[in-house]
């Protein structure tokens, strides 16, 4: 499996993104370099699938796989790109505050600690439809490494397409998310510019 070695706060820097959106509340002491130099359209637009395939921890094949059934979806391919990725179950469960970043979501889904309407899924990439109910399974609840994710986590703003109960470690999807509510920095239009030449 490909694994993305580069420094998490490195790559924020070079993309220009605040490490919050991966669940980290470091801050890098150094500052962005400048260029002088005017960055190309195409440049803008890869920076954009750059940073959204490093936010959601999705690799080229199957972001260009997400980016094709988009298309083929009815609306706005660039707005059902990122609904598509935001349902995600290793997303979702770093929305809910079950993991304290986005990596630490993707091994909790890959370690089995889940179970998706009362069964176990292991599949940090499987898409969550509304109604569905995520747990944490019995024997992984009175672990420490969840009382410290749950101490960590529990400030954190739920977004309002989700329904949380920090204290069972229980969660539901009232209903999928419209772009409005994905605060995540990301021009979509250019992804979709990119894709479509």
């Amino acid at each position: 499996m490909a694994v993305n070695r580069v420094p998490v706060l490195k790559r924020c820097r070079s993309l220009g993104l605040e490490p919050s959106y991966l669940g980290y509340d470091k801050k890098s002491r150094r500052s962005p370099q400048r260029s002088n130099r005017k960055m190309s359209e195409y440049a803008l637009q890869l920076r954009e699938k750059q940073k959204a395939k490093f936010i959601y921890g999705v690799l080229e094949k199957p972001f260009h796989n997400y980016y094709e059934k988009a298309d083929r979806m009815k609306g706005m391919t660039g707005e059902n790109l990122m609904r598509m990725l935001e349902s995600r179950l290793d997303s979702v469960i770093f929305r809910m505050g079950f993991a304290r970043t986005r990596r630490e979501a993707r091994q909790i889904v890959g370690h089995q600690f889940l179970l998706v309407n009362g069964k176990p899924v292991q599949i940090p990439s499987y898409r969550v439809k509304a109604g569905d109910v995520i747990e944490v399974r019995e024997n992984k609840k009175s672990l420490q490494r969840m009382k410290d994710i749950v101490e960590v986590t529990a400030g954190r703003l739920v977004p309002e397409w989700l329904d949380v109960n920090l204290e069972n470690l229980q969660g539901t999807v009232k209903e999928l998310p419209s772009r409005e509510m994905i605060d995540v920095p990301v021009n979509e239009m250019l992804i979709v510019e990119l894709y479509s030449k």
